[in-house]
């Protein structure tokens, strides 16, 4: 079994935020899966340059944030539904950071492949982002 196969999915929110609490530091990447992303760089596609890590966003809460750990975490979820296709999906994972991207995301050298997120824990997170956030407000709105 490959280690895609082998990933649990997770169709819950509250157990994707139990494994950001116990773990020091949990990425997330929206790709076709850890087997897929096995040589460990992506590519940033403007300028055709190959970048020494996995690009990824942080699922780990700011150390400022003192909201609940459920509302970062959907909210990061929910900021790279766009990557969303037939062939690409959230999955968890820890790492080291060797790098910044273009969009000042992490690049990554992968520790392990922890989990996939799963349709019913994406949609739960959509939820809490929608209920929890006003969602779209920035600082043209008059914030600062």
């Amino acid at each position: 079994m490959n280690a895609q196969q082998s990933l649990q999915v997770v169709e819950s929110l509250h157990d994707i935020v139990d494994a950001v609490r116990r773990l020091d530091q949990v990425f997330v990447r929206y790709s076709a899966g850890p087997d897929t992303d096995r040589e460990g760089r992506s590519m940033d596609y403007e300028s055709g340059l190959e970048m020494p890590g996995l690009s990824v966003a942080v699922l780990s809460p700011e150390p400022w944030w003192t909201r609940p750990t459920a509302d970062w975490v959907a909210r990061r979820l929910c900021k790279y539904d766009d990557l969303l296709d037939a062939g690409r999906f959230p999955w968890l994972l820890t790492g080291d950071i060797v790098g910044w991207g273009p969009d000042h995301e992490p690049l990554v050298e992968v520790r392990e492949p922890l989990m996939r997120v799963g349709n019913e824990a994406l949609a739960e997170a959509r939820r809490t982002y929608h209920a929890r956030f006003e969602v779209g407000n920035d600082s043209r709105q008059g914030g600062t």
